[in-house]
């Protein structure tokens, strides 16, 4: 159940360190575990601490986002300082939150999920890596890989979904893309893969909840992307906030030993003083020195924590600790040494200043190649979810109302955790439409309502500022202009949902449909009779179960980045084809959630097709128990047809290789592109198992009337689970083969898998 370590370094290198280390003092080891947070220009206090070799990293500060904004001259003075400055002249590692793209915005994470396309996703971490990099920058807090399954949960869209399999693929995807062929690159950063562990299931959904799950399911639901992201040698990794089964991820030994050798490992921001709200003491449930501070640093140390992120604990507790015996000088060393990896794997002590070079600066931040890949990812993450009577694509000519108040907007386009974005260099919806159809239509536009008109939720959106913006008039008055606008149209374009902030770190909601007011116009729209699309932004799966019942068409975009507008235009005039598939289950409502598709079947499972709800099976007794939309659905503006899929062996033995095929017609008049699915099922174990789960995936772009066979192999991995004992294993037996568009719509075929 171990995780491999990484690849080591030279002898050199290491008789370089420890060289390095034999000269170092008990305070500038500890230095190296002080990670702090600051803006540029610097503080004073804190450029003392740089030069008195008391600081190991530092990573930008989120009020005001001003860290390595123009480019590498702000950050080359702090690195500066440590190198010309401090005793021993060990460079920083500069640190920031580099999410979905640096200055060149693309989709949330969640979005480029749903374009199933591992090169688009190792595009995305490649140009944020020039970018980032090329602003001085050396170390990234990315990816976030948490499995989200609670659509409540904001920071949903950080992730890839509710999948592991998927999530793995994309885990390591990312860490290529971030870290490069080699990490030492002038164009490669560190990833820091977050949040270990069990993050993304907080109990009810609220950010920072605690998860209480079994251990079967941690190791087999929420580990594998983070197994898969130290496979492909990720740098570091970040602590979560929250407990799992009772044991915050700060403290827990086991799992940090088991999971993450040879990884730098990092507390999140102010995590180790955070367990004191946790309740927790040492090992023995006690507080040493009646200090808290004290005795969660000295744990942190000895789970295997190495470096502290604004918690100080580390930096002013240790030396105390090491004193009494609380810890012990290996420890120390062990962390230091950690540190000292990661700077000598990013090539920081061979050359600390080879990313401060402002002509690539220059060069390559918001380069027309990176603005292109953004739209091209951002058209392949739209999800088209309804497309009643070929509605879609629209024709360039008649006159097009483009009405609601995310239609015109710059600002939330760029979604969540995009501090480096500037509004002004993104294309709204409106502005992406009047460029597509050119002079051939005429577009009109309203914005119809706010955001919201929930006065407690604006509070909280604008707590650090103005985010959301209002417009002066009432809700009538937008309405109405909305109205006589879809009056005059041939067909209504709508953009509502989310704003940015909406979405995100500690933005968790009970309602997740779109807001009243926005839905009270989507009515008022569809009572004209014109047509309406309906495009939806948004960082989480909503519930739309009216829109879909009334409304002929709904694209979902997400938060598309600094391309959206031009990307949703290109799919909603045919310029390119829908394509993406949803990695998240849509509930109907947001009583259903949690609601992932491999859940397993009980033993009073009802049927949805002809049992509405009855109280002697799961389900509810006022709406279907079914998603509204299941995970990987998705259509397209073609249709295609399945085959039967076949073996190359009815039985297998052993660790042989098994081979599916299955052949995929484009059955309509337009090209497409399909996302070909491939489902597990066993169904007799000797424990409860998943329902279905994904074992493969395949894009494939077809003409129409062609026809192509799609291969898969799988092998004995793919059977493998965790035991009650958390053994690794697979057992024989038959197993169902399911392959087709989406996770609710399979065509199967059995084999039975013996043992040698």
């Amino acid at each position: 159940m171990t995780t491999t370590p990484q690849t080591a370094l030279p002898p050199d290198r290491v008789a370089f360190l420890d060289d390095l280390m034999a000269r170092m003092t008990l305070p500038e080891k500890l230095g190296q575990l002080n990670l702090i947070t600051t803006n540029i220009p610097v503080e004073d206090d804190k450029l003392a601490e740089i030069r008195a070799g008391r600081v190991g990293g530092m990573l930008g500060g989120l009020f005001p986002c001003t860290f390595g904004v123009n480019g590498p001259e702000g950050l080359r003075a702090v690195q500066e300082a440590a190198v010309r400055e401090s005793r021993l002249g060990i460079p920083l590692l500069l640190a920031y939150d580099v999410i979905h793209g640096h200055q060149t915005v693309f989709p949330i994470p969640l979005a480029v999920s749903c374009t199933w396309d591992l090169d688009h996703v190792e595009v995305t971490a490649r140009t944020a890596a020039r970018e980032a990099s090329a602003s001085g920058l050396n170390w990234v807090f990315s990816p976030m890989v948490d499995i989200g399954r609670d659509p409540r949960w904001g920071r949903i869209a950080e992730g890839s979904g509710e999948d592991p399999y998927l999530g793995a693929q994309i885990a390591g995807a990312m860490i290529h893309g971030l870290q490069g062929d080699d990490l030492s690159s002038p164009d490669s950063v560190m990833a820091c893969v977050k949040h270990f562990v069990g993050y993304g299931a907080p109990e009810g959904g609220r950010d920072y909840n605690n998860a209480d799950m079994s251990p079967a399911r941690l190791w087999d639901v929420y580990l594998p992307p983070f197994q898969a992201a130290v496979a492909a040698e990720a740098g570091s990794v970040m602590m979560a906030f929250s407990a799992v089964n009772g044991m915050p991820s700060h403290a827990d030994t086991d799992l940090l030993s088991k999971i993450l050798p040879g990884v730098l490992k990092v507390s999140d921001f102010d995590g180790i003083p955070e367990m004191i709200a946790h309740g927790l003491g040492d090992e023995a449930g006690q507080i040493v020195a009646d200090d808290p501070l004290q005795t969660l640093s000295e744990r942190a140390l000895r789970a295997g924590v190495q470096m502290d992120m604004m918690g100080k604990g580390f930096i002013t507790r240790l030396e105390a600790a090491l004193a009494a015996g609380r810890v012990t000088m290996a420890q120390i060393d062990s962390a230091c040494r950690a540190v000292l990896e990661a700077k000598e794997k990013l090539g920081l002590f061979a050359d600390p200043f080879a990313r401060f070079d402002p002509a690539r600066a220059a060069q390559v931040i918001l380069a027309p190649q990176h603005r292109q890949a953004a739209r091209t990812v951002a058209a392949d993450s739209c999800v088209l979810l309804k497309n009643d009577g070929d509605l879609l694509p629209l024709a360039k000519t008649g006159t097009i109302a483009v009405v609601g108040p995310l239609a015109d907007d710059t600002k939330n386009v760029l979604g969540p955790w995009a501090f480096q974005g500037d509004p002004a260099t993104a294309v709204s919806v409106l502005a992406g439409i009047r460029a597509v159809v050119g002079d051939g239509a005429t577009v009109l536009h309203a914005r119809g309502a706010n955001i919201t008109e929930d006065r407690r939720m604006l509070d909280l959106l604008n707590f650090a500022g103005p985010k959301v913006d209002l417009d002066p008039r009432t809700p009538e008055e937008m309405q109405a202009e909305a109205v006589e606008v879809a009056r005059r149209a041939d067909v209504v374009i709508a953009v509502v949902g989310e704003a940015a902030e909406m979405s995100g770190e500690s933005a968790s909601r009970m309602d997740i449909g779109i807001p009243e007011n926005q839905r009270d116009l989507l009515k008022a729209l569809h009572q004209t009779g014109t047509p309406v699309v309906l495009v939806t932004m948004n960082g989480r799966p909503l519930t739309l179960p009216w829109e879909a019942e009334t409304l002929p068409a709904i694209l979902v975009s997400w938060f598309g980045g600094c391309e959206a507008g031009h990307a949703v235009a290109d799919l909603l005039f045919g310029d390119r084809v829908p394509s993406g598939r949803l990695t998240t289950s849509w509930p109907r409502h947001v009583g259903q959630v949690p609601l992932p598709y491999d859940r397993a079947t009980t033993g009073r499972p009802g049927n949805p097709a002809n049992d509405p709800g009855k109280y002697s099976t799961r389900c509810y007794l006022d709406g279907p128990s079914e998603p509204l939309f299941p995970f990987g659905f998705g259509l397209s503006t073609t249709v295609f047809a399945y085959g039967v899929p076949q073996v190359d062996a009815p039985v297998l033995r052993g660790d042989v290789p098994l081979t599916v095929t299955v052949e995929v017609t484009n059955a309509g008049t337009r090209t497409g592109v399909e996302t070909v699915q491939l489902y597990l099922t066993d169904p007799v174990a000797s424990v409860v198992r998943p329902g279905r789960q994904l074992r493969g995936f395949r894009k494939v772009r077809l003409e129409p009337g062609q026809t192509q066979t799609v291969s898969f192999t799988l092998t004995t991995a793919d059977l493998e689970f965790h035991d009650q004992a958390l053994n690794r294993t697979w057992e024989p037996g038959q197993f169902i083969i399911g392959i087709g568009p989406h996770s609710a719509d399979l065509k199967t075929v059995s084999v039975d898998w013996l043992k040698d």
